[in-house]
């Protein structure tokens, strides 16, 4: 009976917010949720904008996390397409930009992430797109489409996960690709330049070119359309479409306007939650890739922009909120599809944080384990079209304990055995 005179208010239609909805009525509340989007669809799952859904395998509805007549049916309230304009904490309520305003005695922030932009002259053209909502992924994908229709060109500004993917999606359309990184690998800062190597050698078996060690300074057109793309080498790329790939922000003003703390943008930023997704007011969490978490195993806040991160933090939030002991101790994952390349990725390995990286298999064949290990300790693990390995991965982090570099490279050693 307490629970039905309170009310849960969720700030974000993505994953995050939809497995949040979908815990607190699995876990028997019975009060009011209110899931408040941003976006007039329903919420849905974003790795399909860059893989299934935007290379044409996968249909539009199979993003969605849940059919639309489920919130009815879990009594969810949504407001879509509403946008949260601010919170009052000493009144607990937010006010949508429509003007109503709405109690909560829980709030959970689930915000997500916005691209980052290009700072450039051009990016007004019509060709010029971003990848981060089902909106984008619609146009993009209509985009890929008449270039691989037209052998038109398509410029990727970013050699990260997303600018890969894209390139991936649209040689299966036709378009020719160019990625233009700064780095002189693709995702240097992210997996090291000892396997960022393997990435460039794929893409250019498949028809793509790189231009390394540039930036874009301007793009031009004409009658709104895009024609070329500058690189502050002095270089002109010709290109009908340009994607802009260069990562993404925590979209945090709403938090920081009420007063909440921050964690440090030298950090990649966010709000700053912990281990319970909490922030630094009691009644707010925060889920997603909004969240910078304290992370109770690798002793570090961590901010982590991965599906596996919004699919187990929502529900982590919400039985949070519900007043169950939480401590978010999930291990960073993401998967990766290009081409035929399959990977998954455990762990945290920022760049100068392991010593070495010791490769299990047969890397030529892009069918191998890499370890990133510090002082012998596995930190990270990628498995690249290598299979059911992602749980003694995990367990290998998890341990902390010594490893032999000659026994992890060795496939012939189980990787369960290394825990022992």
């Amino acid at each position: 009976m307490v629970d039905a005179h309170r009310t849960f208010v969720i700030v974000g239609g993505g994953l995050a917010g939809a497995k949040a909805a979908e815990t607190l009525r699995a876990e028997g509340f019975t009060g009011r949720v209110i899931l408040i989007g941003d976006e007039r669809d329903h919420p849905y799952e974003r790795p399909p904008l860059s893989k299934g859904y935007l290379s044409g395998k996968e249909e539009r509805d199979s993003v969605f996390v849940h059919e639309p007549a489920w919130y009815a049916q879990a009594d969810v309230e949504l407001h879509l397409g509403q946008t949260v304009v601010a919170i009052d904490r000493d009144a607990k309520t937010v006010r949508l930009g429509e003007g109503t305003v709405l109690h909560y005695d829980k709030l959970l922030l689930a915000t997500g992430a916005e691209p980052r932009r290009l700072d450039i002259p051009g990016t007004e053209l019509a060709g010029v797109h971003h990848l981060r909502r089902l909106a984008h992924a619609d146009r993009l994908r209509r985009a890929l489409t008449a270039l691989g229709r037209d052998n038109g060109q398509l410029l990727i500004a970013g050699a990260g996960w997303i600018g890969l993917e894209v390139a991936s999606a649209a040689r299966g359309y036709g378009a020719e690709v160019m990625i233009v990184e700064p780095e002189a690998t693709p995702l240097q800062r992210v997996i090291g330049p000892e396997l960022g190597q393997m990435f460039t050698e794929l893409h250019r078996e498949h028809g793509v070119r790189f231009h390394f060690g540039a930036r874009l300074t301007e793009i031009t057109g004409q009658d709104g359309m895009v024609l070329a793309a500058r690189t502050d080498d002095g270089d002109e790329h010709p290109a009908h479409a340009v994607l802009a790939a260069i990562g993404a922000a925590p979209r945090t003003a709403l938090a920081e306007t009420a007063g909440l703390a921050m964690a440090d943008r030298g950090h990649g930023g966010g709000v700053a939650v912990d281990a319970s997704l909490r922030t630094s007011d009691p009644d707010i969490y925060a889920a997603g890739d909004v969240a910078a978490a304290h992370h109770p195993l690798l002793g570090s806040r961590l901010r982590v922009e991965h599906w596996a991160n919004a699919l187990n933090g929502g529900p982590a939030a919400a039985r949070a909120m519900l007043g169950k002991e939480v401590s978010y101790d999930r291990i960073p994952y993401f998967f990766s599809d290009q081409y035929d390349l399959g990977l998954e990725y455990s762990g945290w390995a920022p760049p100068g944080s392991y010593d070495a990286v010791v490769l299990r298999g047969d890397a030529g064949k892009r069918q191998f384990i890499a370890f990133w290990t510090k002082d012998h300790r596995v930190i990270a693990g990628m498995n690249v079209n290598v299979w059911d390995v992602t749980d003694p991965i995990q367990q290998l982090i998890r341990s902390g304990a010594p490893v032999d570099p000659d026994a992890l490279a060795d496939p012939s050693v189980p990787l369960t055995s290394l825990n022992s």
